[in-house]
């Protein structure tokens, strides 16, 4: 009798076991790049692939690649503004069909590639629109900027290529501005804010908030997608921790960063509070930490220059293209990591070839294992 018990509970015991490692694999498979979801989506519906696509792009903005996270992304969209997810959703859109209308690279495609630049095109447009929400005209520009950053990624990727330097989003930050100058603040039909410069004195000489600036860290992760809500801001982690929690270390990270950077120059509240002092640092964290380089500690140092270059930059850009009423987009972490990746010396050794950057758990277990079978590898390798 007794050993029925004991086999019963030793048998309850390896169920348990088998669903928890079940449980665990199927969520190994929702996390990385998903490459198995490219297997499965070669036979589907074209539009079910395009919404695949889609989603890919959504989750590039962060510099992940996973269509789950980018469905997290969305949502985060939806809790912020219906109108703002429209226009986001539209600029993928717009940038996706005109890149298989061109005959772009079809992996590029599927990647998702041609999707994010259009889609932070029709997103910033409508965050610094002054017409409103809701106002239908916007969406023309919205459209023609996003697929006007197709031209310009297919364009720029033949002259990055030869030095094996992603096109990021170049294409973006150009449309943006040269639409910003095209219009104006004062345009009857596509009117927009002037950018304040983050040197502009406080107005009212108000106390830093402390609660508030630390409040401003999570914020600076959701400024990448213009989002200035709390709420939607950890969605927005969130999505980033499915990919990768390497990653969302290092956005959390550059943040606190280019917060910190802020604070040092005495940034106006308005930018530490609102999370706009740390999305540059987010970003170029997050490009240097683990993603473009193979992470270890040293990596991880420069990830934390590469923060605070970023930001310093941000706020000198800031500053200079604020006096015509320009703002300064993400032009610091773009530029400051594109330099990052044409470093010279022992630190180029990290350095993972653009066509073969993932996860970074993943790029750190593939240079453990070529490390594991090269006998001549050294510490000044790892």
């Amino acid at each position: 009798m007794w050993m029925e018990t004991e086999s019963k509970a030793e048998g309850v015991r390896r169920g348990r076991a088998s669903v928890a490692l079940r449980a665990l694999n199927g969520l190994r498979l929702c996390t990385g790049d998903m490459e198995v979801m490219d297997t499965y989506m070669q036979d589907r519906f074209y539009v079910v692939q395009l919404v695949m696509w889609g989603l890919r792009g959504v989750s590039r903005v962060i510099l992940a690649n996973n269509p789950l996270s980018g469905a997290l992304i969305m949502a985060a969209l939806c809790w912020e503004s219906c109108w703002k997810a429209l226009l986001g959703a539209l600029g993928l859109l717009a940038s996706t069909l005109t890149a298989v209308v061109m005959g772009q690279d079809s992996g590029e495609v599927s990647g998702g590639f041609h999707g994010f630049n259009g889609m932070l095109v029709s997103l910033l447009m409508g965050q610094l629109s002054s017409a409103g929400d809701w106002y239908w005209w916007l969406l023309l520009p919205a459209c023609m900027g996003s697929a006007s950053s197709v031209f310009l990624y297919s364009a720029l990727s033949s002259v990055f290529k030869r030095w094996d330097l992603p096109v990021s989003v170049f294409p973006f930050n150009t449309v943006i501005m040269l639409y910003l100058l095209c219009t104006g603040p004062d345009n009857p039909y596509f009117p927009h804010h002037t950018a304040m410069p983050p040197g502009a004195p406080e107005p009212n000489g108000t106390k830093l908030i402390a609660i508030e600036v630390i409040r401003g860290i999570p914020l600076g992760v959701g400024q990448i997608y213009t989002c200035g809500a709390l709420g939607p801001s950890l969605l927005i982690l969130a999505a980033v921790l499915l990919y990768s929690p390497l990653l969302t270390v290092h956005a959390l990270l550059g943040s606190a960063v280019g917060t910190l950077a802020g604070l040092s120059v005495a940034v106006n509240h308005h930018f530490l509070y609102s999370g706009l002092s740390g999305f540059n640092g987010s970003l170029g964290c997050m490009a240097v930490g683990g993603l473009f380089f193979t992470f270890s500690w040293r990596i991880h140092l420069l990830s934390i220059a590469s923060a605070f270059l970023s930001a310093y930059a941000d706020i000198a850009l800031g500053n200079l293209l604020g006096t015509v009423g320009l703002p300064a987009s993400s032009w610091a972490s773009t530029l400051l990591s594109t330099l990052m990746l044409l470093l010279t010396g022992s630190l180029a050794t990290y350095r993972i070839p653009t066509g073969q950057v993932m996860a970074p758990e993943h790029n750190l277990c593939s240079h453990s294992q070529w490390e594991a079978g090269n006998p001549a590898a050294t510490d000044i390798q790892l």
